[in-house]
């Protein structure tokens, strides 16, 4: 390909913001070209501003660590810098809402991590896979922004990857109600065993917010875009509960489902293995050759063996059988940092370049 579209990390110190700069090391449609942070880290070089802060295993990319962390609402500076921007800022929401709309408004496109927008009427939140026509919602809110190239994507919820993808090919027999219990890793939380002692050898039964996202988020992926906006799906109905567990990485869920139309066990296993979407069609670089793995034995899938499938992009299911009060019941696991945050971001991305909403 020609030149690659520079990349800019706002947000860049925290962990989702280093598993950005790690996705992008090498990346063949992008090169990383500014990161962008609060001001308590502006002005130093990035392997300072994270000294004693890097939480990843892979080491700090060469190419980051000397570039110096400019100020994040320094939006001139980065518009000098970028063709456009990823974002995962740790802020009150509302300024959030308001920097991502800034950068939009600077003819800068972000594609973001943070819920600021994931209930903005005409901003898409994509699952390459499942609604990538949503993305036809971005004429209008760039009519709304008054821009012609800034605009905003985002990403869901990192728990519901572990169940949205395998109930999508599914809604053809009419899901009902969903029940979806997830256990959820310490990494959603931004935090390390080593910050987070307490964590070991525990679980909290709660996580703020988590369960309202985790029971509306699916029916806006689900919804179709209408009068410029996306209109959210009515059904089905989903009940969720969130649980935080001592797992650093990979989100597991425990889900019960009935439908109008009851499919076989055979012809479910068909649709979630024939699951193909618009990233597999084009061969994007993150997109996971197999979309969902089903996993036949009865102790997967498991965190430790099977979350950094296809490099922590696909989707994994087990466990398929029939229930006694529902229809179904099965078990779902999707990696948290990497499909669910940071990796499921640069597949957006990804999606945007080839479609041609980025250049």
């Amino acid at each position: 390909m020609k030149d690659k579209l520079r990349a800019g990390v706002v947000g860049a110190t925290g962990m989702v913001g280093q598993r950005f700069i790690t996705l992008l090391e090498n990346h063949p449609y992008f090169k990383l070209s500014a990161l962008a942070a609060s001001p308590r880290s502006a002005g130093q070089k990035y392997c300072d501003a994270v000294e004693g802060r890097w939480k990843l295993k892979n080491a700090i990319p060469e190419e980051a660590k000397d570039m110096v962390v400019i100020d994040a609402s320094d939006i001139e500076q980065m518009k000098s810098k970028v063709d456009f921007v990823f974002c995962a800022v740790d802020m009150k929401k509302d300024e959030i809402k308001a920097l991502e709309e800034a950068y939009a408004k600077a003819e800068i496109p972000v594609v973001s991590n943070n819920s600021a927008h994931r209930w903005t009427s005409d901003v898409p939140m994509i699952i390459p896979e499942i609604n990538d026509s949503h993305l036809n919602v971005i004429a209008s809110q760039k009519e709304r922004l008054g821009t012609q190239k800034g605009f905003i994507a985002v990403k869901p919820n990192c728990s519901i990857q572990s169940y949205v993808p395998a109930l999508t090919p599914l809604l053809e027999f009419g899901i009902k109600n969903v029940i979806a219990t997830t256990y959820q890793a310490i990494s959603g939380a931004g935090k390390t065993f080593k910050e987070w002692p307490e964590m070991q050898d525990n679980v909290i039964p709660y996580i703020g917010g988590e369960e309202e996202k985790s029971e509306k988020e699916p029916l806006k992926i689900w919804g179709e875009v209408k009068g410029g906006i996306i209109v959210p799906a009515e059904a089905p109905l989903i009940s969720t509960q969130c649980i935080r567990v001592p797992v650093t990485d990979g989100h597991t869920a425990a889900i019960f489902v009935n439908f109008e139309n009851k499919p076989s066990k055979d012809t479910i296993l068909k649709k979630w293995k024939e699951f193909r979407g618009k990233p597999q069609l084009l061969g994007l670089p993150s997109a996971p050759e197999q979309f969902i793995t089903y996993f036949e034995e009865d102790n997967r899938p498991q965190v430790a063996l099977d979350r950094d499938i296809y490099g922590g992009m696909g989707i994994c299911m087990g466990r398929l059988r029939e229930d006694t009060i529902f229809d179904y019941k099965f078990v779902g696991l999707a990696h948290n940092t990497l499909r669910g945050a940071a990796g499921g971001a640069v597949l957006i991305a990804e999606l945007l370049y080839r479609q041609g909403y980025l250049s």
